[in-house]
Order: C-alpha cells, then sequence, then structure tokens
C-alpha cells in the first residue's frame, strides 16, 4: 500500500485493468488522486465511476463543501446518537452539507445521505495558515501504518501532508522525498546544531522519513520505532536514527 483514499475524495481513471473472462475478480482501476496527484491502483468497486456533476447532484443546490476536521468522527443513517453509525469518517474527508437536522442542529444532514455530528466538520475553505504542530498533536499515539492517512494508522508524511493541509497549506506532496524538495523554504542544516534558530511547525528530513517539530529540540512524528506518532527529543531521534543505520538529517525546510 502506498497511500489511502478517503471517502469522498476524486480521482482521474487511467487505465482500467483488463482481467481473464474466468476470473472471479471485480478488477482493479489505475487513477491520479486530484487534491496530490498520487498515482496509484485501487479496486474497482471502490470507485463510483460515473462523473461528479455536483451542481446536477440532489440537494447540491443548497449544499455546503465541509471537511472533516477532528481525527475521527461517525457516519449515522439518522440524526440521533443512538442510532447505529455507519462508517467512520477521517479527517480532511470532503463532504457535501445539505442541511441542519436533529434537536438544535446538533447534526448535519450530509447530500449523499447519511448525519454528522455539526461541530465535527468545518467548511472546505482553507483557513489561513495555522500551527500545523498541533494539528499533528491530535494524533499522538495513533498506530504507524506505512501509506496510511488516517487516525486509525498513519505513516510519516501522510501526517504532515495532512497537518500543513488542514492548516491552510496548500499543494503538499504526499511523500516525504518530494516534501523535502517543495513545502515552504530550505534552512540551513547547521542550524541543527544551533535550535535557538529553529520553530515550531518546522520539517526535518532525513532519508526516506519526516519529522514536525514541536520545539526548537522536540518532535513529533509517525515512525516504524514505536509504532505510532510519539513526541521525543530532536537529538535522540537524530542518533537512534544515526545508530539503526537511518543517517543524518538531509534537509530542513520552513512551511
Amino acid at each position: 500500500m502506498v497511500t489511502q483514499v478517503l471517502f469522498g475524495e476524486q480521482a482521474l481513471l487511467l487505465e482500467e485493468v483488463p482481467l481473464p473472462p474466468a476470473s472471479r475478480e471485480r478488477g482493479w482501476l489505475r487513477v491520479r488522486l486530484l487534491h496530490d496527484g498520487y498515482e496509484g491502483y485501487v479496486p474497482r468497486e471502490a470507485f463510483d465511476l460515473a462523473p461528479r456533476t455536483h451542481d446536477t447532484a440532489d440537494g447540491a443546490a443548497t449544499a455546503s463543501p465541509h471537511v472533516v476536521g477532528v481525527p475521527q468522527t461517525l457516519l449515522f443513517p439518522g440524526p440521533d446518537i443512538r442510532s447505529s453509525p455507519t462508517q467512520p469518517l477521517f479527517m480532511g474527508t470532503p463532504l457535501s452539507v445539505a442541511e441542519p437536522a436533529g434537536e438544535d442542529g446538533r447534526f448535519l444532514r450530509l447530500a449523499s445521505g447519511g448525519f454528522v455530528v455539526a461541530h465535527h466538520l468545518r467548511p472546505a475553505q482553507p483557513p489561513p495558515a495555522s500551527d500545523a504542530a498541533t494539528i499533528a498533536e491530535m494524533f499522538l499515539h495513533a498506530p504507524y501504518l506505512w501509506g496510511g492517512r488516517t487516525i486509525a494508522g498513519i505513516d510519516c508524511s501522510g501526517l504532515v501532508q495532512l497537518a500543513l493541509t488542514m492548516a491552510g497549506h496548500e499543494g503538499v506532496p504526499r511523500d516525504s522525498g518530494p516534501q523535502s524538495r517543495q513545502v515552504g523554504e530550505e534552512l540551513p542544516l547547521a542550524w541543527l546544531e544551533e535550535p535557538q534558530r529553529l520553530r515550531r511547525g518546522d520539517l526535518v528530513f532525513w532519508k526516506g522519513h519526516v519529522a514536525m517539530l514541536t520545539a526548537p529540540d522536540a518532535i513529533i512524528h509517525a515512525n516504524a520505532h514505536h509504532m505510532m506518532v510519539a513526541c521525543e527529543s530532536l537529538p535522540e531521534a537524530i542518533g537512534r536514527i544515526v545508530r539503526h543505520g537511518g543517517g543524518h538529517p538531509l534537509a530542513l525546510r520552513r512551511p
């Protein structure tokens, strides 16, 4: 697995993978995700292949674009906390909200069906850039998952992409390599020896890994050593990664 597609995300269909006539599989699609350009293969049944035209969708005239603004919420079949949820929805999931529902508008009805707790959503329009590290800290202790993008499992670059995007940064690449070349401005590596120059939210890159500073000498990162999102001392992390053959940091960037 190289990444995950969240409920409601759109993709460009690049190829339908043919299968032998006798195959019982339903087939695969090669797609490009519209939000970050990432390409990969997905099971055919994971996507609705009909072109989406929001201006003709039921309820679209009054629907408002929102995203899930908390690490995880639940989709309910009705505006009632006692109903059985049908599925989880994760931070960053795009949703079209039709109208308030339930007592005191506690829920929002989605244009696609189902109900979500109102204060778990926020308008899709990104806010002015805010503290991405605070968003990353909401994922503390989430399990590490290669290719993961959610509180149920996330990797290092997925955590950075999600935190920066939810904090209002646009065009954040999915993988740590492109992030180390494209996000924000490059900082001198020598600043690692002058922590007073570093700021909360700065990014430290190793080969195949990225962490976000929470303080000049501390980081948060999803990593396979702890097998979860963890906070630790930056000097201790550098020393451990060097001892385990991961090398020294290769880049510093400020979003």
